[in-house]
C-alpha cells in the first residue's frame, strides 16, 4: 500500500508518500505560490506513484461539510490568490483513490492520537493546539473530529485579559483580543518590537501569553475532559510549557480531577512538525479500508 500526504500551509506545502506502516519513503517540500502552480506541483509529485488514497491537511479556512456547493474549497482565506480555491476537487480529478480532507491542525491531531496509539497510550480522546502565526484547535474523540458544522475555530475564544496586559489591543482582525490575538507568534513583536525567537524565555511576555494558553487549556478541559491536551508549533517549547501548566493548576484550582500534569499538558509526540503528515496518512488508509 502507498499512501500520500499533502500538508498545505499558507507559506511551503510538504508533500510525502508513505506505507502500510505510515512510514515516509519519499518527501517534498515547495512553497506555496499560485494555486495552479501549486497544486499542479502537488499533482506532478504523486503522479509518479500509484498511491491507494490521498490525505489532505490544509489551511484555511476551509469547507469541510460534504452537504455544501464548497466542499473540498478554501473558502475566505487571507492567503492571496487562494480564495474559493477548490482544493480537493482538483486533487480527486487527477487521482482514482480515496482522498481525505480536513484542516491543518486536525491533520495534526490526528496525526497525534494515532501516535499515541502506536505508543500504546490507549487514550481514545485528544485535544491539539497549534500556535505558531496563527493559532487553531483540533479535536479528536473516538477516532473521530468533533465537527458538525464546520471545523473547529478554538483559537479565537475569548479569555480573561491578564492585569499586566490591559492595553494591548490584540491582533486579531476580526476579534482583537481573542485567544489568537493574544498569543500567536506576531503578538510577540506588537507587544516588544522583538520577534518572538529574540525575546527571552524570562521576559514577562511569556507570563502573560502562558496565563493565556492555561486559560485555553481550562476551557478544553471543562469542555471536553480529554485524555490529553498537546500543544505544538513555532512558539511553544518547554520551557513555556512549563509556565502553562504552572498557571493552568494554579487557575484551575483543583476544581476537576486531571492527570498528572506532565503528562496532560505536552508537547507533540512526533519531532519537527510531523504530526500532520502521520495524521494525513492515517485518514488516508482508514478511507482505503471503509
Amino acid at each position: 500500500m502507498l499512501l500520500g500526504s499533502i500538508e498545505a500551509g499558507g507559506t511551503k506545502f510538504v508533500c510525502a508518500v508513505g506505507n502500510e506502516d505510515f512510514q515516509i519513503k519519499d518527501q517534498i517540500t515547495f512553497p506555496t505560490t499560485t494555486p495552479e502552480e501549486t497544486l499542479g506541483k502537488a499533482i506532478k509529485y504523486f503522479q509518479q506513484y500509484n498511491l491507494d488514497g490521498i490525505g489532505i491537511a490544509s489551511f484555511g479556512p476551509i469547507e469541510i461539510r460534504a452537504n455544501s456547493k464548497k466542499y473540498g474549497y478554501i473558502t475566505n482565506t487571507p492567503k492571496k490568490g487562494w480564495q474559493n480555491v477548490n482544493f480537493l476537487g482538483e486533487i480527486k480529478a487527477n487521482f482514482d483513490c480515496p482522498v481525505t480532507w480536513t484542516t491543518d491542525v486536525n491533520g495534526s491531531a490526528f496525526g497525534e492520537y494515532t501516535m499515541s496509539m502506536l505508543a500504546n497510550e490507549h487514550i481514545n480522546s485528544l485535544v491539539y493546539y497549534t500556535i505558531g502565526t496563527g493559532v487553531g484547535a483540533g479535536v479528536v474523540i473516538n477516532g473521530k473530529f468533533l465537527e458538525t458544522q464546520g471545523h473547529s475555530e478554538m483559537g479565537h475564544v475569548y479569555l480573561k485579559r491578564h492585569p499586566k496586559d490591559l492595553n494591548f489591543k490584540g491582533i486579531c482582525p476580526y476579534h482583537g483580543d481573542c485567544l489568537e490575538g493574544l498569543v500567536a507568534g506576531p503578538t510577540f513583536e506588537a507587544r516588544t518590537g522583538k520577534t518572538g525567537k529574540d525575546v527571552q524565555i524570562n521576559d514577562p511576555v511569556w507570563n502573560i501569553m502562558s496565563f493565556y494558553v492555561a486559560q485555553a487549556a481550562i476551557q478544553t478541559t471543562l469542555s471536553f475532559r480529554p485524555n490529553k491536551i498537546i500543544f505544538g508549533g513555532g512558539v511553544v517549547n518547554e520551557l513555556f510549557l512549563q509556565k502553562i501548566r504552572r498557571d493552568f493548576a494554579k487557575l484551575l484550582n483543583e476544581y476537576v480531577s486531571i492527570p498528572n500534569l506532565e503528562k496532560y499538558i505536552t508537547m507533540p509526540l512526533m519531532a519537527n512538525n510531523g504530526s500532520a503528515t502521520l495524521g494525513n496518512f492515517a485518514l488516508a488508509s482508514k478511507a482505503y479500508h471503509s
